[in-house]
This record gives structure tokens, sequence and C-alpha cells, in this order.
């Protein structure tokens, strides 16, 4: 689904608080807490909308430590395998097929470097995984919930 205008200011305003009334939106986007409630179902009901959840600071939950690892999978590997392979890993919160030389790319946060360094050795490991690299993050200095802006 293709969100029009009005939508997309919605989920804009979603997205910087999710915890907004629908009155307040209404406010912002011209339309009433009814309108704008109606809109939001139909997003969720279209799969637009996944969900509401909320933003943690991962050290806030003891994750000290953070970093990209880049997979370079064995031949004959799909999507399907690597997914299935780290979801299992309660520190990777994200795995996506790449362009260039390798395969994924996956964040992972840890409690410490020793943690990040267990948890690397493990993704290695894997059936699938011919060989990683990977870099920690020093300090996050931008991280956006949305993308493009609202008109």
């Amino acid at each position: 689904m293709r969100l029009n205008d009005l939508d997309e200011r919605i989920v804009h305003a979603l997205a910087e608080d999710a915890r907004r009334s629908y009155a307040d939106i209404g406010t912002q986007v011209g339309l009433s807490a009814p309108a704008v409630k109606r809109r939001v179902d139909r997003l969720l009901a279209s799969g637009a909308i996944t969900g509401f959840t909320v933003r943690v600071d991962p050290a806030a939950l003891g994750w000290e430590t953070e970093a990209f690892v880049e997979i370079y999978c064995r031949r004959n590997t799909g999507p399907g395998d690597i997914l299935r392979g780290l979801a299992r890993y309660s520190e990777v919160a994200t795995v996506s097929t790449v362009t260039g030389e390798a395969d994924a790319l996956v964040q992972v946060f840890a409690s410490d470097v020793r943690h990040f360094e267990r948890v690397l050795e493990r993704i290695a490991g894997e059936p699938f995984v011919e060989r990683t690299k990977s870099v920690l993050v020093l300090s996050p200095l931008l991280r956006r919930y949305t993308s493009g802006s609202p008109t």
C-alpha cells in the first residue's frame, strides 16, 4: 500500500510519539479524532503500520557494546538460511541482505567486548558462514525511526 500525503503525515506523527492522542494528531493534520482513528485502523489492517512499540536505549538494558558484522556465506545459502541461523541470537538486533561483497549485515548488541567476541565466534561457527568482518560502534551519532520528512 502506498501512503497518500495525509496518511504519511499521520504516520510521521505516530513515529515521533505513538502515545499521542488521535485528537492531537488530528489537530496537526487537519482531521477530526475519529477520522484519524479510521485512517490508523486502515493503515494497521493494510499492513502499512505493523505495530506500536517502545524505543529503549540499549545501554539501559545492559547492552553497552554495539557492532555491525558483515557475513560472507558459503555457496547456495539463501536469505531464509541466514534468517533462521541468526534469529535465535538475542544479541542480534537486525539482519539484512546487502549489496557488495558481503551477503548480509548484522547489527549486534552485547554487554561488553568480551560478550561481543563470544557472540561473534558463535555466528562465525554457523554452518552457512564462510567468514565475518566486524566493526564496533564507538558513538552512535544519529538514529532515525522514520524516513523522509513530513509535508
